[in-house]
């Protein structure tokens, strides 16, 4: 009986493993699809909050509310500034990384600025440039963003949040001849109290910032020594009392 039961046994044995062909799963559990979605879904989770802070700055900007200067200014802004982002890269494990995008809203502050600054404002399909008068304008405003920081409670121990932005501006000829070149700071912030997530805050201090910027822009353009000197070359009076 022994004998026999072992060779039963041996019997059963080689029948769960086949010599060729597929193996038979028949038998084999799988996994449900619902918990292989959701494990794929909270990979994704994961992944996506392992990436930086993204923040593209959104806001609303009123025109100024001020007598329009008799000009027909000509704006160019190019890629840079149109797209201009600050990637703030971690210190630490502790830290994360930061994508600042002010591209949009930068275009959107000074397209509304400048509209209410002049009586007329005309925007670029190209660069000026030689070759390329446009009698259509007087002159033509060229903005850069040379530099944008910030700062956050994580990083300061302040409970600010926190943006400055340097401008550097051009003012040309539709030719490209130089007209005058100045540059401008600008600044914004946001107590912590006012706000419940980082990424809304960083946004409200660079509208607060861009807002600035306006402000400065619109009460220094015609102190520029040299924008003084083209505006009476172009019989625009300039206040009395302007340095």
């Amino acid at each position: 009986m022994t004998s026999a039961n072992h060779l039963l046994r041996r019997e059963r044995s080689l029948r769960l493993l086949p010599l060729c062909g597929p193996p038979d799963t028949s038998h084999t559990k799988r996994p449900f699809p619902s918990k292989t979605i959701a494990l794929s879904v909270l990979l994704l989770g994961l992944l996506v909050g392992c990436g930086p802070n993204k923040v593209v700055v959104q806001g609303n900007f009123p025109p100024p509310l001020i007598e329009p200067l008799p000009i027909t200014l000509g704006v160019w802004f190019d890629d840079d500034f149109r797209k201009y982002e600050v990637f703030d890269e971690a210190k630490s494990k502790r830290d994360s990384s930061w994508v600042v995008n002010t591209g949009e809203a930068q275009v959107q502050m000074w397209n509304a600025l400048l509209v209410g600054m002049f009586e007329k404002v005309v925007p670029l399909g190209e660069p000026p440039g030689p070759g390329r008068s446009n009698p259509a304008v007087d002159a033509v405003l060229i903005p850069h963003v040379e530099e944008l920081q910030y700062a956050i409670p994580a990083q300061t121990n302040v409970k600010v949040y926190e943006i400055w932005m340097r401008y550097r501006f051009e003012l040309v000829a539709t030719d490209g001849t130089p007209i005058a070149q100045w540059t401008m700071t600008s600044y914004g912030k946001t107590p912590t109290a006012l706000l419940q997530s980082d990424q809304a805050a960083v946004n409200l201090a660079a509208v607060m910032a861009l807002r600035d910027a306006g402000a400065n822009f619109a009460t220094r353009f015609t102190r520029v020594p040299a924008v003084q000197d083209w505006l009476r070359q172009e019989g625009v009076a300039v206040a009395a009392g302007t340095p």
